[in-house]
């Protein structure tokens, strides 16, 4: 993998103690001890040498930094709606170390070597965290993937719908099928905003009631995106990612396609394990979102398929834009831009709600650092604590509740539906290879993230 530094930091061997660091499969007492180019030189229990500078932490838990492959930061282009600066300030507040921006709504979209060149340039000394790219698929660019595929990106993303911006149109079958073969032939994955326009039927003409909104994008159409995408998987061989899952009814045909043994990777986001239609009020847009969170008993579906497997991890999908484009006034939530924002807020999301249902840190680990780090390509380096990785380490309280209040918040505009949220979960201090960038209330030193380029050889 190539790295390109924003600043490089001088370090000495350390080692962080605590009676709860989640190594792999387990919950260990120990010490993590980590080297001068700060990558983990050990972990376990044995004590390190004297000279080895000691932070013990007590019983707070150590995770690995969160992955959170789907973030967009929008910049350059549409700055003002999120960038560098501000999202990856966000990110290190919440835990996450690495982030993976997507291909929109930057301006231009990361479609061609040129834009990704552009990209690039604009994130120089800006990032408090490691952060990665994808590309992008749209009609008539499969010449392109190949140079974007050289400049570093780690797969490309499509949109079966209009996406929302002219500038990155939708593929059609055919544009996959000419665009996949290539993805394959350089070991890059398709993501794919899974949705195919139906049409549907409305539930009535009132803009600022959800259930209007809700019944705008049903669940067929995720279904029929689903089930073409897996064709052309089979047929194709490409490695195939469903982002942000939102119906539970496609879980079937996608439990069948794993068993069968293709290529096919599924994600989902707190927004749709955490939230349920029921309780959006009329006129919240800060809800709105595409695909659209759906009921109660869709959210518990999604759960168990997390639980089972057949959805691989959990990411924000942090999509802002500015308050004005939200129109909270207006609550029309047809006109409204769609996405949710909650970077800073993904790790006590996913616990609050993970923890009522029995599951452990080890299990969050996996949902939020593992299984992203693997997908993305970056597992040599990102996602465990163990030896050899970047010591990229979040500690954590898993007992302590806090009230998400807007001047907590790093991300650019803070709107957002879970302030006034009680969550559990607080990040105590989050080290980016092994230097510490917050300390629980503030950032610390400067900017030192590096430019994650290209998937880990396999």
């Amino acid at each position: 993998m190539k790295y390109k530094r924003c600043i490089i930091a001088c370090m000495q061997r350390w080692a962080l103690k605590s009676t709860r660091i989640v190594q792999d499969d387990q919950i260990i007492a120990g010490f993590v001890v980590v080297d001068e180019r700060g990558g983990i030189e050990y972990v376990g229990p044995d004590t390190p040498a004297p000279d080895v500078l000691l932070r013990d932490v007590g019983d707070l838990m150590v995770s690995p930094g969160l992955v959170d492959c789907h973030v967009h930061i929008n910049e350059p282009g549409r700055t003002d709606w999120e960038g560098y600066a501000t999202a990856t300030r966000a990110a290190a507040a919440g835990g996450v170390t690495t982030l993976v921006d997507m291909p929109l709504n930057c301006l231009p979209v990361t479609t061609t070597a040129h834009a990704l060149a552009l990209k690039i340039a604009a994130c120089q000394k800006q990032c408090w965290v490691d952060v990665g790219f994808w590309g992008g698929v749209i009609p008539g660019n499969a010449p392109e993937l190949p140079a974007l595929a050289h400049g570093g990106v780690l797969g490309c993303k499509a949109f079966m719908v209009h996406s929302g911006i002219d500038e990155f149109p939708n593929a059609t079958e055919e544009d996959l099928r000419a665009a996949m073969p290539v993805l394959h032939a350089h070991g890059l994955p398709l993501l794919a905003h899974a949705e195919l326009d139906l049409g549907a039927h409305s539930t009535g003409d009132d803009p600022r009631a959800y259930q209007s909104y809700l019944a705008s994008r049903p669940s067929e159409w995720e279904d029929a995106a689903i089930a073409l995408l897996i064709e052309l998987c089979r047929e194709t061989g490409c490695h195939v990612h469903i982002v942000h899952l939102s119906a539970a009814s496609s879980l079937p045909q996608l439990r069948a396609a794993k068993r069968a043994g293709l290529p096919i990777s599924v994600e989902t986001c707190p927004h749709y394990l955490c939230l349920e239609a029921e309780s959006i009020p009329d006129g919240a847009t800060e809800y709105k979102c595409a695909p659209p969170i759906r009921e109660h008993e869709n959210r518990e579906a999604l759960w168990q398929g997390l639980f089972e497997g057949v959805i691989d991890f959990v990411v924000t999908d942090h999509s802002p834009c500015t308050p004005q484009l939200k129109q909270r006034e207006r609550g029309d939530f047809h006109a409204a831009w769609g996405g949710i924002s909650s970077l800073q807020l993904g790790l006590a999301n996913v616990w609050t709600h993970a923890r009522q249902r029995g599951a452990t840190p080890v299990e969050l680990a996996r949902w939020t650092s593992a299984g992203p780090a693997r997908f993305a390509g970056l597992a040599r380096r990102k996602g465990r604590i163990a030896p050899g990785h970047d010591a990229d380490l979040v500690v954590w309280d898993p007992d302590a509740s806090f009230e998400v209040r807007p001047e907590q918040l790093f991300f650019r505009h803070r709107v957002s539906p879970y302030l006034g949220a009680q969550l559990v979960g607080a990040v105590r201090e989050t080290f980016l290879r092994g230097v510490p960038v917050f300390d629980g209330q503030r950032h610390l030193g400067d900017a030192q993230g590096q430019l994650l380029l290209g998937r880990d050889a396999s």
